[in-house]
């Protein structure tokens, strides 16, 4: 420790954490004036974390990546806001060596013309927005994570004691992954292009969305811990069902995920086993499940358009526990898997933006038998368990307020009660 770090409490766990950390950051480069006003400001684990995740000295403005590259200086500036950081100053030396060479990568796609500079920017926004995630989710989950430690000097250690493996393994295993993706998107623009060909219009798909029932009224009562689990779960349950037949997740939004297959019969079999799954499962509620057929427009991973829209507006009215198609995917069904589903139809209803529809409740051929009637019951007494849970904690929510409102004005005595 050298004679000017600061004096700091923690004992003898924090005194070796604080060498360990600061031997790996003199091999970073770092000077033991800045390791120690790290300690001083509380942000060792910031440190750490930009030394051993960019390790190449900052020492480059916007304007020196500009004359070093021939980028010019406003496109580098649109570029890094659509990679979702923040617009540098001119005179700021943010840039490194990294940056340099990832300029130049772009810099060889556009004189290939393998992209646009305005394709370039769409993509870099797609780009930053999921490295985004991923990055937070594996530095406050992951290992080495800066989450589990309030303390910054030991927050560093946990980083810096396994940054060494898993920085590296990171970057290899998302480069896996989009290899990984690039083959399953090259496949399906293939077939969408088929589909397209015959349509005349936009690829024909199925899009499903799976809303969690009371999610709202639940995530006020519960610790923040709880309710991660929760949504944990939630998210699990929806990429296994949707993958395992074959469609995939767009995206999850809190308690809802939206999710899209090649076919009506797959689509059914989704929304059916998403909606007996999460009635199944002990931690979560109902789901209610709203799917249409249709055509759609694809833009960078998303999907948009009216059959989109409708799948929206059928969610938001089917019952908890329930599966609820459009027309025209209730069609297909009869075509395409005759005998596996049973539909009955409901009135028709207008929905918001869409208008006069016609939709069909679907579920599993004999799902009135004694199993579909027996996890009726099974929903309906957890249901009841959950409404007398959060009565109980409202109830305690209600005497807690009432003595903070009590205490606040003081004892009776002082009030003249």
């Amino acid at each position: 420790m050298s004679a000017g770090t600061p004096s700091v409490p923690g004992g003898d766990r924090r005194g070796a954490a604080l060498d360990r950390v600061r031997r790996v950051l003199r091999e970073a480069g770092a000077s033991d004036e800045a390791i120690d006003a790290a300690v001083q400001g509380d942000v060792l684990d910031l440190l750490a974390v930009d030394l051993l995740t960019v390790p190449s000295r900052r020492r480059y403005t916007p304007r020196d990546v500009g004359e070093e590259t021939g980028l010019p200086v406003e496109v580098l500036r649109r570029m890094w806001r659509a990679l979702g950081f923040l617009d540098p100053a001119d005179d700021e030396p943010l840039f490194t060596d990294l940056d340099i060479r990832a300029v130049r990568d772009v810099q060889s796609l556009l004189q290939l013309g393998v992209t646009d500079l305005d394709t370039a920017l769409q993509l870099a926004r797609v780009i930053g927005s999921s490295m985004a995630r991923v990055a937070e989710a594996g530095l406050l989950r992951g290992a080495g994570t800066l989450g589990a430690e309030d303390d910054s000097v030991l927050a560093a250690d946990a980083f810096v004691s396994a940054a060494a493996q898993t920085v590296p393994a990171m970057g290899r295993l998302l480069e896996f992954v989009w290899r990984r993706h690039m083959q399953a998107v090259a496949r399906r623009a293939v077939m969408l292009r088929a589909a397209t060909r015959d349509s005349g219009s936009g690829p024909v798909l199925a899009v499903g969305f799976a809303d969690m029932v009371g999610f709202t009224l639940l995530s006020q009562h519960l610790a923040d811990d709880e309710l991660a689990e929760v949504v944990g779960r939630f998210e699990e349950i929806s990429y296994d069902i949707v993958g395992a037949w074959g469609g995939r997740v767009v995206k999850t939004i809190g308690d809802e995920v939206m999710f899209v297959a090649g076919d009506a019969v797959a689509a059914a079999r989704i929304g059916v086993g998403l909606a007996e799954a999460y009635g199944d499962d002990d931690l979560l509620g109902d789901v209610r499940v709203g799917i249409a057929l249709g055509s759609v427009l694809v833009r960078d991973g998303d999907y948009f358009g009216p059959t989109v829209n409708l799948a929206s507006r059928i969610v938001g009215i089917a019952d908890p526990g329930t599966v609820l198609v459009s027309d025209e995917l209730h069609a297909a069904l009869d075509d395409g898997a005759p005998g596996e589903f049973t539909g009955r139809p409901l009135r028709p209803r207008v929905l918001k933006d869409v208008g006069r529809v016609q939709l069909w409740s679907c579920r599993r051929q004999g799902g009135d038998d004694a199993g579909g009637a027996s996890r009726l019951e099974q929903r309906q007494l957890r249901r009841e368990r959950l409404g007398r849970v959060l009565r109980d904690l409202g109830e305690i929510r209600a005497v807690g307020e009432r003595l903070v409102a009590g205490s606040r004005r003081g004892p009776p005595e002082a009030r003249g009660d």
